[in-house]
């Protein structure tokens, strides 16, 4: 018996069952043993001397045109018919039909037919078009260079089950070839980012991913152990501290594109490990970083794009600058209709009840309003929005407003109703920021395990002295999905976090 030997294009029968995958998986182990024995070993193969891709010879055929090509991929579908078949392969740049004939390639075809969908092949031979007009490879000669063990899922294009694409990334790509299309604006729009700040006079710089104080951001760390010191550790939650030790020591500007690691909740939005990209300016503040994310992502945007009027699960989406600008009481007034300057604590918190809100007795007024903002208004910030001027009690690393000290230098950056940026007038007081520290850590002893560890070491490069600094941090997942209109991270990401499924 074999399989995948009749004139069909089919990867599998659609209607598998766990029988007839187990028959199917043994077939191809029992060819694999044929071919070790035959001294075919497939897997001994090692370079393959491809010299054209499927897309350069269908996107130039008169270039390729009759001209010798050798190419390479995983076979996707083909039609046995006798003594001549058709077969298409399926290469990193896309699929090219190849035509074969017995009297072409002699034993070697006899060897073709018992190959199956999957397996990995290098062909050669002169470019040609068909009587149906298609631009195919006429081979004359076709080694096997890897042996496919298991059926690809379903039919070609068949796999549709998300848990199972995000779990076998790689079979998802063999599946569903147009999923590489997002990696590949991925890969663009990291590199727009990096060519836009370094365009800008900012230095990419690494610090650490393993930290002994978990700083920069209000999130439950992971934590691991070094055997060597004894010591607890922490993967980062945010290079913040980092970087502004670096503009204390005299850089001006510099950025990190980069890993973080959050111990949270997972959704459609959220994974513990993500990328963001962070940078800091000397002799900047937040109303610099404002404008420096408008023209950052609008440069990406049209880098990537060609445009900056995008549209995401069907809402149209102008990234143009300027941006509108609203502090945050201004957008719990004018959405929610509650004006948080004129009421009392005790009012905002009765407010909030009628709202379904639930604040804690030990709630602040900024805290309150907050609340408000995060339930009330968040959602709502379909276009892009600088939510601006955030309590002090929620922004222990930004510096106060002068003409309200209980408001703080911070903007967060809004699209689709969701969170893509943060970033401050940097907190440079070393005596204000020690005590914002201890505050942190009171709130760690009530219980709130997301509140800041105090970073003394911070404290005293900030006692040497850091000039006025604007920092912003962008989520780069986020913002890849909004540009692919991808509706979750996990279409971002090529390995995103998955619970294990036991056997």
């Amino acid at each position: 018996m074999s399989e995948n030997t009749n004139n069909n294009n089919n990867a599998v029968n659609e209607n598998i069952t766990p029988e007839t995958l187990a028959e199917s998986i043994q077939i191809r182990r029992e060819k694999l043993r044929e071919l070790i024995d035959a001294g075919k070993n497939p897997y001994e193969e090692t370079v393959y001397a491809k010299n054209a891709n499927a897309a350069e010879i269908l996107s130039d055929y008169e270039k390729y045109a009759e001209r010798s090509v050798s190419v390479a991929g995983r076979i996707i579908s083909r039609r046995i018919m006798g003594k001549a078949s058709f077969c298409h392969i399926l290469d990193g740049s896309g699929s090219i039909q190849i035509y074969l004939k017995a009297d072409e390639l002699g034993e070697t075809y006899e060897d073709f037919k018992r190959w199956d969908i999957g397996d990995i092949v290098g062909a050669s031979g002169a470019v040609f078009t068909t009587h149906k007009g298609e631009i195919s490879v006429r081979v004359t000669e076709i080694k096997l260079l890897s042996k496919s063990l298991l059926p690809l899922p379903e039919k070609y294009h068949g796999l549709k089950d998300p848990d199972l694409r995000y779990r076998q990334r790689y079979v998802d790509l063999i599946a569903n070839p147009e999923v590489k299309n997002t990696f590949i604006a991925r890969s663009g729009i990291i590199r727009a980012i990096r060519e836009f700040l370094d365009g800008e006079g900012y230095l990419e710089v690494e610090t650490p991913i393993l930290n002994t104080i978990a700083g920069g951001a209000e999130a439950r760390p992971f934590v691991t152990h070094h055997n060597t010191l004894d010591l607890d550790m922490y993967l980062r939650i945010a290079p913040e501290l980092y970087l502004k030790r670096l503009i204390v020591g005299g850089f001006e500007r510099v950025y990190e594109m980069g890993r973080l690691f959050r111990n949270e909740g997972m959704s459609i939005r959220h994974n513990p490990e993500f990328t963001t990209v962070e940078l800091y300016a000397a002799y900047s503040d937040y109303n610099d970083m404002m404008t420096t994310a408008e023209k950052m992502i609008e440069f990406t945007a049209n880098k990537v794009l060609g445009t900056t009027e995008i549209v995401y699960q069907g809402t149209p989406i102008n990234l143009g600058a300027p941006w509108k600008r609203m502090t945050m009481v201004e957008a719990v007034r004018e959405i929610a209709g509650i004006d948080c300057e004129k009421e009392s604590l005790d009012k905002l918190k009765k407010l909030a009840k009628t709202k379904g809100i639930d604040l804690k007795a030990d709630t602040s007024w900024g805290a309150a309003v907050y609340a408000l903002f995060d339930n009330l208004v968040e959602d709502k910030l379909i276009q892009p929005t600088f939510i601006t001027e955030y309590p002090v009690e929620i922004s222990p690393l930004a510096k106060k407003k002068k003409t309200d000290k209980t408001m703080t230098e911070r903007f967060e950056i809004f699209i689709y109703g969701r969170e893509l940026g943060n970033a401050y007038s940097e907190l440079n007081d070393p005596i204000d920021q020690k005590q914002r520290f201890a505050d942190q850590m009171k709130k760690r002893e009530k219980g709130d395990e997301e509140a800041h560890l105090a970073d003394n070491d911070f404290v005293t490069a900030l006692e040497y002295g850091m000039p006025p600094t604007g920092g912003m941090g962008i989520g780069i997942d986020r913002l890849v999905m909004f540009l692919t209109d991808s509706t979750s991270i996990r279409d971002v990401l090529l390995f995103p976090t998955m619970k294990p499924v036991k056997n």
